[in-house]
């Protein structure tokens, strides 16, 4: 069986879908593994690296990608290498399921078997496979880090003989993967940290991180089965507008990480709520990709707006690229771990919970629900 991991074909993303560590992994289980020259240059793992791990260094995406079983990416594979794929190979990567149908329409044409790993069941089996907590978890951190970087004031409270320095407030908006690790950044900085979900149980979460959970009385709770947030009603949308302009006002820095799958983000911070914060303040939206939780995000650009900085920066996992890799890596390892026979050869069980979640086409054939769409 042969596992072949190409260059990402975007300069935006230095991420890779294999590391020497992953490849030895591979090696052991008897699996010929081929990475594409320089395809881990952005997350600093040199050819060589590869190379002492057991994989082939190959020139090239579709002579990397040839003959290959498994085609390992971190978003959609580029239309050569899908060309150059063989029928039915396996392809496993952050596919974006909810966007441009085309690529999948090549996919299908192909033969390929495509998963995504967007869609991993939040089940117990599943967490070492799951990419979005283990990407999410690095953009929590990075947005309290950049969010520090870009604010002129200290986070922690400093007493001095010359006075003291009040802490800075935060405000992170949406406590899941991202939101906690933010919350837990702006808490290990010394800042005094609020912040606020639709779904009532993050609030025991929020409140053992150290944090002041801002919820709406007697709002139904908004969780789904997957753990995920489900839209509000409009009555819940306006209450919860309501609490956040009130309580906006007062922070230094705000983090959005709001986000509902297949549909684009919520809007959780106006551009009249962003006319009430202090000149000087910094709002950090993480949602940018779907559209963002506020109207003056621009994907990719700090902008400013009457003194406050709103940063759009895109692919926070991607500029932790060494650790993001790691954990990525490890997590489509252990989902392909789940194809391998006894004797190492490819075998994929339909029947596994865990395959038909993230299991967008089959033998060329859309067999998931968002495909229909």
């Amino acid at each position: 069986m042969k596992i072949a991991v190409p260059a990402e074909n975007s300069s935006d993303e230095p991420r890779v879908a294999a590391t020497p560590d992953s490849v030895k992994a591979y090696v052991k289980k008897g699996l010929a593994v081929t990475v594409e020259a320089g395809a881990g240059a952005g997350s600093f793992f040199a050819d060589a690296a590869y190379t002492e791990a057991g994989a082939k260094i190959a020139k090239g995406a579709a002579a990397t990608v040839k003959g290959a079983d498994v085609v390992l990416t971190v978003r959609r594979p580029s239309e050569a290498v899908v060309k150059a794929m063989k029928k039915g190979a396996v392809v496993a990567g952050q596919l974006d399921p909810h966007g441009d149908r085309k690529e999948f329409d090549a996919l299908a044409k192909a033969g390929a078997n495509a998963f995504s790993m967007e869609l991993m069941p939040r089940i117990t089996r599943a967490q070492s496979m799951d990419v979005l907590s283990s990407q999410a978890n690095l953009a929590g951190y990075k947005a309290v880090v950049d969010a520090a970087a870009q604010f002129s004031r200290a986070f922690p409270m400093m007493m001095t003989a010359a006075g003291t320095v009040s802490p800075t407030k935060v405000f992170v908006m949406g406590a899941g993967v991202a939101g906690l690790q933010a919350i837990a950044t702006a808490r290990r900085l010394g800042a005094i940290v609020s912040a606020t979900d639709v779904r009532a149980a993050a609030g025991e979460q929020v409140e053992s991180l150290g944090a002041k959970f801002v919820f709406v009385e007697g709002m139904a709770d908004a969780a789904t089965e997957g753990g995920y947030a489900k839209e509000l009603s409009d009555d819940d949308k306006k209450r919860q507008a309501e609490l956040v302009a009130n309580h906006i006002k007062s922070q230094d820095i705000v983090i959005t990480t709001a986000l509902i799958p297949g549909r684009p983000a919520p809007e959780l911070v106006s551009r009249q709520m962003v006319e009430t914060m202090k000149a000087g303040s910094v709002i950090v939206d993480l949602a940018v990709e779907r559209g963002g939780n506020c109207p003056l995000s621009k994907p990719g650009k700090i902008v400013e707006h009457k003194g406050v900085t709103i940063m759009g920066e895109l692919n926070l996992p991607g500029k932790l690229a060494g650790n993001a890799s790691n954990l990525y890596a490890k997590n489509l390892q252990n989902f392909i771990d789940l194809m391998i026979a006894e004797d190492g050869s490819l075998k994929i069980d339909w029947e596994d919970e865990i395959m038909t979640g993230c299991g967008l086409i089959r033998d060329g054939k859309p067999v998931h629900p968002i495909l229909e769409k």
